[in-house]
Formats: structure tokens, C-alpha cells, sequence
């Protein structure tokens, strides 16, 4: 059994020492080689020659000629650069003025339609003005005429014969006499002064006979007459007709249409 306290056998040192220098200075060895290199070359390079061109290349020259290079290549891109901004430039500031000529079309064109608009409304306004007076002059129009009828009386159904149209004022007279004699004047008659059939030439496709147009001297007279004619049917020699007042035509057919609606209410 071997003894606890023997001494440990001595390691080999040797090797020790020279695996403990290797790690310890590899890195700074490394760095100062480095270094020693470097400071090696720059003492070793070639000084710039003032002889003939032929002279081996200085760091100096190296550097100066690249740069020189540098600064043609970034030139170059510079003026490729300032071509292409150029033409954006130019590109914009056509744009910019296509789009104010487009904004002067523009106001132009509202200013136009505006203008359109206005003479529209004017134009519109015109014609109100101008359909209001057509409808207040047919309206004049129209009274006039109503007034001028004033002493008219219109007799429908009245025969179409020869010996009637030819002798229209004395039918008219026996007509009254037969109808309502009361209102005869002194004498046995009243004064006319004209009687005539409406219209004046005879229509052959219509069957029925044309009215008859009694214009009286008298309104009072006409008045009498058309008085008695609202109460009771009036004859000639038998036969029904109807005596009604003489209006314009626009005016009878408003009356028709409201007689419709008096009839169905």
C-alpha cells in the first residue's frame, strides 16, 4: 500500500510553460505582428520620385488617383441626377400649367353655364310674363267679345228651309208672338237689327240645322225675351227650339264642361 503522504510526482513543466505562453500572448502577439507589418510596409514603400514616371506607385498617388476616380463617378451620377431632375422639372411645371389652363377652362365653362343659367331663368321669367299677358289679353279678348254679344240672342233648331233663311227677322217676330207676346212693343213688334245663320255657309255632312243670330236694338228687350225662354220651351209653328244667350265659343265650352260637372254633382 502506498504511502498517502508520498510526494506528488512533478508534471512537466515544459510543456507547461510554453501552452500557458501560447494562450496568454497569442491574441497580443497577433495584434503587435500586425502592426509591426503594417509600420514594415510604410517604411518599406517606394518614395514618390521626381525622376521619370517609371517610379513604383506611392500610397499618396494610390489615394489621390482614387479619389480623383470618385469624384468623376459621383460627378458623372451628380450630372445624370440633375438631367433626370431636370426633366422632372419639366415634366411638372408642363403639368402645372395644363392643370391651370384646365382650372381656366373649368371657370370658364361655370362661368358659362352660369351665365346659360341666368339667361335661362330670365328667359323663363319672360315667358311667364309673356304666357301672362297672352292669357290676360285672351281674357280681354274674349269679354269683348261677350260684350259685344251683349244683345244678341242665339235660337237653335230653328228648320233649315229656304223661306226661313230668306226671311229670318219676320220669323223671329212670329216666334216671339207665338211665345211671348207680352213684350211686343207698340205696333206689335221689336226691333232687330240684323238676323243671320252661323256659320254662314252650310256644312252638307251635318245634319243638324244652323243657329240663328238675333241682334236686338234693346238689351232690355233681349233680356225679356231670354227671360221667358229659361221658363218654358219655346215653339215655332209647333215645332220645339231653344233660345239661349250668344257667347263666344271659348266661353260656351266652359259652360259645357261645367254643366257636366253640375250634372253629376
Amino acid at each position: 500500500m502506498a504511502n498517502s503522504t508520498e510526494p506528488q510526482k512533478p508534471q512537466n513543466t515544459k510543456k507547461n510553460k510554453k501552452k500557458g505562453a501560447t494562450l496568454d500572448t497569442f491574441y497580443g502577439a497577433k495584434i503587435q505582428n500586425t502592426e509591426q507589418t503594417e509600420d514594415n510596409i510604410k517604411e518599406n514603400a517606394p518614395k514618390p520620385s521626381k525622376g521619370n514616371g517609371n517610379s513604383p506607385q506611392t500610397y499618396e498617388e494610390f489615394e489621390s488617383e482614387m479619389t480623383k476616380k470618385m469624384e468623376a463617378f459621383w460627378e458623372e451620377k451628380l450630372e445624370i441626377m440633375q438631367k433626370k431632375f431636370t426633366h422632372l422639372q419639366n415634366q411638372f411645371d408642363q403639368t402645372v400649367k395644363e392643370n391651370q389652363a384646365l382650372k381656366a377652362r373649368i371657370r370658364q365653362l361655370e362661368d358659362n353655364d352660369r351665365v346659360k343659367e341666368q339667361e335661362s331663368i330670365k328667359q323663363s321669367q319672360n315667358t311667364k310674363k309673356l304666357e301672362e299677358n297672352i292669357k290676360y289679353l285672351t281674357d280681354k279678348v274674349i269679354d269683348l267679345e261677350n260684350r259685344g254679344r251683349r244683345d244678341n240672342l242665339r235660337i237653335i233648331g230653328l228648320p233649315e228651309k229656304p223661306e226661313i233663311n230668306t226671311k229670318l227677322d219676320m220669323v223671329i217676330q212670329d216666334i216671339i208672338k207665338e211665345n211671348c207676346p207680352e213684350i211686343l212693343e207698340q205696333g206689335g213688334n221689336t226691333s232687330t237689327d240684323r238676323a243671320h245663320r252661323t256659320p254662314s255657309t252650310l256644312n252638307p255632312q251635318k245634319t243638324t240645322p244652323r243657329n240663328v243670330i238675333a241682334k236686338f236694338q234693346s238689351y232690355q228687350t233681349k233680356e225679356k225675351i231670354l227671360q221667358e225662354a229659361r221658363k218654358r220651351q219655346f215653339r215655332y209653328k209647333g215645332m220645339p227650339i231653344r233660345v239661349t244667350q250668344d257667347l263666344a265659343s271659348s266661353t260656351l265650352n266652359d259652360r259645357k264642361a261645367w254643366n257636366m260637372i253640375f250634372r253629376k254633382a
